[in-house]
């Protein structure tokens, strides 16, 4: 593991920033650090505010999307809200249609079969619309590539509206209007939103037009900070606050189907991270192991009863994908063995029966053993299909781009990206794949890193520290839980390995004679031998809290240590 210590800002605006805000000047690194320059700053990143959401008209082809829709409701069409079946589609089509059906009846929702249909949208899709009389398909999170398929709508007489945040290719498909801030024409400020944001925007601009304002429409952020959390976009700009209103319904006024989960795991206060860990991962194994419309299910129900038996049932997909996941990520690392393959740039692996529901959750599993870009293949009706996760600062998209000639198709981001090709292409692809990896990724980004904001000693951390810190959520890309170095750390004699294999690493530290502290390591119980008998050791860490018979304490979260 390689530690990086980020660059220290200029002494003279550390200064500044601390009397400007009445701070200590580690605080005021941690937000220079993150972009937080002025008073102005601050007060935007302390203090989130609706009013800082920009103007939905704003983004290229908001009015024509307005105006189609208010047609399909002026000549009551039937409208068809299509979506992927990750969280971010579901959730998408969740808000849409809920929004919709709030004010006119003719709105049905479809999430394509993981299986049958695969990503995006889809000529079985388009079928179902023309079969019973659609002649509007709102699509969200997936459609910007989709050029041959809105074309064959067209010959249908179905009209489409595009909801995408992934990168557009050369040409945009036919359709009446193509929300995306990723497209080069569109001048929109923000062009981070995921898929369910971009619908979000064009939810907040229908209900702009009906004389609504923000505040009506608090109750679909627990929807929109979901789908940020669940889809890894940045913690920044919009995102951050819809994620930081969102949260507080998620906490005060939940949905039926989020308080029927909530129930089931007992937890007081939800932050990103367990909307990331605990509520995403039971959203996605609707998708993955039956079907994403059982999701769409859930997020829509109004009746807690029921909202608690459909809860049940996606526990149980839940608790089947997390044994489907450990079974082939067991039988992928013994593939990579036995194949020889522990050495390569790459990981790319294959077997026909592995369940298409988790390869992409097994591929983050191997990219964690191996440390490499890595894509996981299944069999996919007549073609073999993978998804493709990357490690820190490695685009796997344009990686992929470049081995182009051997896929039928592919879409995705800089981390993380989906394909499929022939099977007679899959050796031809493997040993490109490799050799474009092999020639274009700094062979540094193959060791993990460790960013660390900040060295800082145990005596910096105070119950004011703390409590400013905790002010800096919610987390995510570009705004990461802050982590600290310490050095000449000690063990106090109460240090131990924990868990039912002692996997885990509990310390008690302290340094010099500062008060001691708390920290838990998981996974590190090989660590102990570093700090028995009292020799000296650095850590970096992040800061949470533990509370344990009603006393709640700050403890270090450890991410490593060494010698």
């Amino acid at each position: 593991m390689h530690w990086t210590l980020k660059p220290k800002p200029e002494a003279k605006k550390v200064k500044m920033l601390a009397q400007d805000l009445q701070v200590d000047e580690t605080i005021a690194t941690l937000l220079l650090q993150r972009g937080v320059e002025s008073f102005e700053d601050a007060k935007k990143f302390f203090r989130p505010s609706l009013e800082d959401l920009h103007d939905p008209f704003l983004m290229k082809d908001m009015d024509k999307a307005v105006e189609r829709i208010e047609q399909a409701i002026a000549n009551e069409e039937n409208i068809l809200v299509f979506g992927d079946y990750d969280v971010d589609g579901t959730s998408s089509v969740a808000l849409m249609s809920s929004y919709l059906l709030s004010y006119y009846p003719n709105v049905a929702t479809y999430i394509p079969d993981r299986y049958e249909e695969g990503y995006g949208v889809s000529y079985q899709g388009i079928d179902f619309a023309e079969d019973n009389n659609f002649s509007l398909i709102i699509a969200l999170d997936c459609g910007i590539k989709a050029i041959d398929k809105v074309a064959y709508a067209k010959e249908k007489a179905i009209d489409f509206i595009i909801c995408d945040h992934h990168r557009p290719g050369e040409n945009l498909p036919d359709a009446a209007a193509i929300l995306d801030p990723k497209r080069n024409d569109c001048s929109y400020p923000y062009d981070e939103l995921c898929g369910c944001g971009v619908g979000f925007k064009l939810v907040q601009a229908l209900a702009g037009r009906r004389g609504q304002n923000i505040n009506n429409l608090m109750l679909y952020l627990d929807l929109v900070a979901t789908a940020i959390g669940a889809d890894i976009v940045p913690m920044t700009g919009e995102n951050r606050v819809l994620t930081y209103f969102g949260l507080q319904v998620i906490n005060t006024n939940p949905r039926p189907g989020f308080q029927a989960i909530i129930e089931q795991i007992k937890k007081d206060k939800l932050e990103v991270s367990d909307v990331v860990f605990i509520i995403a991962p039971r959203i996605n194994a609707a998708g993955r192991m039956k079907h994403g419309q059982h999701a769409v299910n859930l997020m829509t129900e109004t009746d807690l009863e029921q909202a608690k038996i459909y809860a049940q049932e996606i526990e149980a997909y839940n608790l089947d994908r997390r044994e489907t996941d450990r079974e082939i990520t067991e039988e992928a690392l013994e593939l990579i063995k036995s194949n020889g393959e522990e050495e390569r740039f790459t990981t790319v692996v294959y077997q026909e029966h592995w369940h298409k529901g988790v390869i992409g959750i097994v591929a983050s599993r191997l990219t964690e053993t191996y440390y490499r870009p890595t894509l996981v293949f299944t069999k996919s009706g007549d073609k073999l299909a993978a998804s493709a996760r990357s490690v820190k600062h490695f685009d796997v998209y344009n990686a992929i781009e470049a081995c182009e000639d051997c896929l039928e198709q592919f879409g995705g981001h800089k981390y993380a990206a989906g394909l499929t090709l022939l099977p007679e292409q899959f050796e031809a692809f493997k040993n490109k794949f490799e050799q474009v990896v092999k020639e274009t990724i700094d062979v540094k980004l193959l060791t993990p890193e460790i960013s660390v904001d900040l060295e800082i000693d145990l005596k910096d951390i105070t119950p004011k520290f703390f409590r400013v810190l905790k002010q800096f959520a919610p987390f995510g890309p570009g705004n990461m839980t802050p982590v600290f170095m310490t050095q000449n750390l000690q063990d106090t004699g109460w240090s131990k390995q924990v868990g039912e294999d002692k996997s885990h690493l509990r310390v008690v530290v302290k340094q010099g004679n500062s008060a001691s502290f708390t920290g838990i390591g998981f996974g590190m119980g090989e660590q102990y031998e570093l700090i028995k008998d009292k020799k000296p050791f650095k850590a970096v860490y992040s800061l949470d809290e533990n509370t344990w018979n009603g006393n709640t304490t700050i403890q270090l979260r450890l991410r490593d240590l060494k010698k």
